[in-house]
C-alpha cells in the first residue's frame, strides 16, 4: 500500500462513499437495497453494474470487474493504489501522512516527476512557438511538412528541445533540484558529472499518461543523426510496455466505437486524428505488450487492430505481433474474449503517408477488413513458400500450425487447422494430428496470456478455455460453490473469522481460489477486524484478478449470511469427502497391491466414509428461498 499508513487509508475509505463516488461519474439507479448504473469500464446499453452500499462494493456483471471504492477509482483512472487513496483523499477534504510523517501528495516522487516533465513540456512547446532560433525554425519547417503545422503543436504540446543546457537552467530556476532532473530522465551527467539537457536539437513529444498528466518524452532528430527517434528511459512513473502515446486523446473515441487502432509512429497517431481516426494510439519504441492489450481492452470492448507498416520493419513488428495469440481469442473465451485483429498497408507506406495519399475512407475500409491475427498470421506464414511443390507445401504446413499451438484444444485451431490441410493438400486427420502433438509456447517475458491478469486491478482471472469446454455439471457447480463461499465470506469478514477452518482445509480445485482463500486467511491473522475492502485490496494484490471473484456474488435480499456461508461451507466439505472416497475407491479396483489384511481395512474405511458421507448429505438440506 505504498507509504500511507493504514489508518489514512481507512479513514480515507470511511469518506468515500462509494454510491456518492460512483454517482459523479454515471447516472445510478436504486433498486432495493443496491443501486445500478450502466457500466464505465465498457459500452453497455443495460445497466449491469450493482453497487453494494452496505458493504460498499460493485461488480459489473458484463465485463466482470468489481471492488471497492478504491479499485473503482484504480480503474476508472488508470491509477495505482496509492494514487487513488490520494485522489480520494484530496476529494473528501483529508490530509494523509506518508510514514515516517511526509506529506504524501506534494512530496511524493511520482508527483514530483510528473512536475518535472510538466515543466519541461511547456519550456519546449515555448521553444517550438516562440524562438527565433535556428533550430526551432527547422523544427517548424519539419512539422509543417508532415501536415502538423497549424493548430497541431498546440493541441499535442509539440515542442522543440534546444539543447545546450537550457531546459536544465530552466528547470533549476524553477526550484528542482539536479537529482530530481536525473530522475525524471530529462537531463543525464556527463563522464565528468556535469548536468546536461538529455533531448538536443529534436522535436519534442510529450508522452502522457491516460489522464492527460505528461510523463515522458519522445524526440525526433531534426535533419541526420542518430537515434532518428529518442525516447525517455524508464522512471518511476513511465515503463514503455504499459504506456501508449495518444490514449488520453484516444480513449473517447475507443469507447464510443469499441475499437482500438494501434500504429507504431507518433506523427502517424497525430495525422490519423486530425484525419477523423481518433481512436489511435502507438507503441513507445517497443513492440505490443501484454499489457497494452489489456489496458486497451478497458477502452475498446470490441476489436484492437494492429496497423502495420507495409515497409520491412514493419512486417517485422507483424510476426512479432503472433506472439500474442492465446486463448483470450477463441470463441471458448466468452465475455473474456479478446479481438485482436492485423491489416498491413500496401505500397510500403506508413499510416500517416496512407492518409495523405489515399484519405481516411480508405484508411477506415481497411481497417474494417482487417483480419482476426490468427488468420492474418496463418496467411503469411502460407505466403513463404511454394504451395504448387510438395516440398513447400510440408514446410508451409508446419510453419502455419505452429501459429496454432497456444490455442491447439479450442474448436477454433481445429477449424484452422482444417483450412491449412486444405490449402496444402494435406488429409485433415494427419493435420488435426499433429497440431495435437504441438508443444504451447513459453509467454514472452514471463507475462500471462492476455485474458488473464498480471497487475493489481487487472480483470478476474477467467477459466482456462480448453478446460472449460470440458468441464461437467458437477465441476461447475464446485468451482462456482468456490466463488460465492469466497465472495460471501469477503465481503462479510465476521463469517471469514467463523470459517476460518473451512478455508483452511478446503480442497480448491482452482489454484487461485487457493491463493484468494490463503490471502484472506493472512489478513485476517494480522487485523481480526480487517473490512471487506481490506479483505479485497489485499487479495487482489496478492493474486491479481482476484476482486471479479470476491465482488461476483451477493446474499439475496432477506437471507441471512451467515446460513449461505454455513450451506457454502458444508457443500465444499462433502464435495472434497467425496472426492476422497473416489481415490480410494479407485485404489480397491486392484486388490493385488495389498495384503489381504490391509485390503479389508481399506475397505471397511471406505463403507465407513461412505456412510458418514450420506448421512451428511441427508442432513444437509437445500437453502429457503428469501
Amino acid at each position: 500500500m505504498g507509504s500511507i499508513s493504514d489508518e489514512d487509508i481507512q479513514r480515507v475509505r470511511e469518506a468515500s462513499d462509494l454510491v456518492a463516488v460512483i454517482g459523479e461519474r454515471v447516472p445510478v439507479k436504486q433498486k432495493g437495497r443496491d443501486f445500478w448504473c450502466c457500466c464505465p469500464l465498457h459500452q453497455e446499453k443495460t445497466p449491469s453494474f450493482k453497487i453494494d452500499p452496505s458493504v460498499q462494493l460493485w461488480h459489473c456483471f458484463g465485463c466482470n470487474e468489481g471492488g471497492d471504492v478504491f479499485a473503482f477509482v484504480m480503474k476508472t483512472e488508470d491509477l495505482s493504489f496509492p494514487e487513488a487513496v490520494r485522489k480520494l483523499a484530496e476529494r473528501a477534504h483529508i490530509d494523509i501522512q506518508e510514514t515516517g510523517g511526509r506529506p504524501s501528495a506534494p512530496a511524493s516522487k511520482k508527483a514530483r516527476i510528473k512536475d518535472i516533465c510538466a515543466a519541461t513540456a511547456e519550456f519546449y512547446h515555448t521553444q517550438l512557438m516562440r524562438s527565433p532560433d535556428a533550430g526551432a525554425a527547422k523544427a517548424r519547417e519539419y512539422l509543417a511538412g508532415r501536415g502538423l503545422g497549424g493548430k497541431v503543436p498546440k493541441e499535442w504540446n509539440l515542442g522543440f528541445a534546444p539543447g545546450r543546457g537550457a531546459l536544465t537552467r530552466h528547470l533549476k530556476a524553477r526550484g528542482f533540484r539536479d537529482d530530481e532532473l536525473v530522475e525524471a530522465n530529462v537531463a543525464s551527467r556527463s563522464r565528468e558529472g556535469r548536468l546536461r539537457d538529455r533531448f538536443y536539437d529534436r522535436v519534442m513529444f510529450p508522452i502522457n499518461d491516460a489522464q492527460g498528466e505528461c510523463i515522458a518524452f519522445g524526440g525526433r532528430v531534426i535533419g541526420q543523426g542518430e537515434p532518428k527517434y529518442l525516447n525517455s528511459q524508464e522512471t518511476p512513473v513511465f515503463h514503455k510496455s504499459q504506456v501508449l502515446y495518444g490514449l488520453d486523446h484516444a480513449k473517447a473515441a475507443m469507447a464510443s466505437t469499441g475499437t482500438a487502432i494501434v500504429v507504431e509512429g507518433y506523427t502517424d497517431v497525430i495525422a490519423l486524428h486530425e484525419a477523423g481516426i481518433g481512436n489511435a494510439v502507438a507503441t513507445l519504441g517497443t513492440a505490443l505488450t501484454l499489457r497494452h492489450i489489456r489496458l486497451l481492452s478497458r477502452h475498446a470492448q470490441h476489436r484492437i487492430v494492429y496497423l502495420f507498416d507495409g515497409d520491412e520493419a514493419g512486417q517485422r513488428a507483424a510476426d512479432r505481433a503472433l506472439g500474442f495469440i492465446d486463448d483470450s481469442m477463441t470463441p471458448e473465451a466468452g465475455r473474456s474474449k479478446v479481438e485482436l485483429c492485423a491489416v498491413t498497408l500496401p505500397d510500403n507506406l506508413d499510416p500517416a503517408e496512407f492518409v495523405a495519399a489515399r484519405g481516411a475512407a480508405a484508411l477506415s475500409e481497411l481497417i474494417k477488413r482487417a483480419q482476426p491475427l490468427l488468420k492474418y498470421g496463418i496467411d503469411r506464414r502460407l505466403a513463404r513458400y511454394d504451395l504448387s511443390t510438395a516440398e513447400g507445401r510440408t514446410r508451409a504446413l508446419a510453419d502455419a500450425l505452429s501459429v496454432l499451438a497456444p490455442i491447439k484444444e479450442s474448436l477454433l485451431a481445429k477449424d484452422y487447422a482444417v483450412q491449412i490441410a486444405g490449402r496444402c493438400r494435406a488429409r485433415e486427420e494427419d493435420v488435426l494430428e499433429a497440431l495435437a502433438a504441438l508443444a504451447p509456447p513459453a509467454r514472452r517475458d514471463g507475462e500471462a496470456p492476455a485474458g488473464e491478469a498480471s497487475v493489481p486491478g487487472a480483470s478476474p482471472l477467467p477459466e482456462p478455455a480448453p478446460a472449460r469446454g470440458r468441464l461437467t455439471q458437477a465441476e461447475r457447480s464446485r468451482l462456482r460453490f468456490e466463488r460465492e463461499f469466497l465472495s460471501v465470506l469477503a465481503q462479510h469478514p465476521l463469517l471469514a473469522l467463523t470459517h476460518a477452518d473451512a478455508l483452511a482445509q478446503v480442497q480448491w480445485r482452482r489454484a487461485a481460489h487457493g491463493a484468494i482463500a490463503q490471502s484472506l486467511l493472512d489478513t485476517l491473522a494480522g487485523d481480526p477486524h480487517a473490512t471487506a475492502g481490506t479483505l479485497i485490496t489485499n487479495a487482489t494484490a496478492s493474486v491479481p484478478g482476484a476482486a471479479g471473484t470476491l465482488t461476483a456474488a451477493a446474499v439475496p435480499e432477506g437471507a441471512d449470511a451467515g446460513e449461505v456461508a454455513a450451506y457454502l461451507a458444508e457443500e465444499l466439505s462433502l464435495g472434497d469427502a467425496e472426492e476422497a472416497i473416489a481415490s480410494l475407491k479407485a485404489l480397491l479396483v486392484d486388490p493385488t497391491q495389498f495384503s489381504p489384511e490391509d485390503y479389508d481395512s481399506l475397505f471397511q474405511s471406505v463403507v465407513g466414509m461412505q456412510g458418514d458421507l450420506n448421512q451428511r448429505r441427508l442432513a444437509h438440506k437445500p437453502l429457503s428461498p428469501a
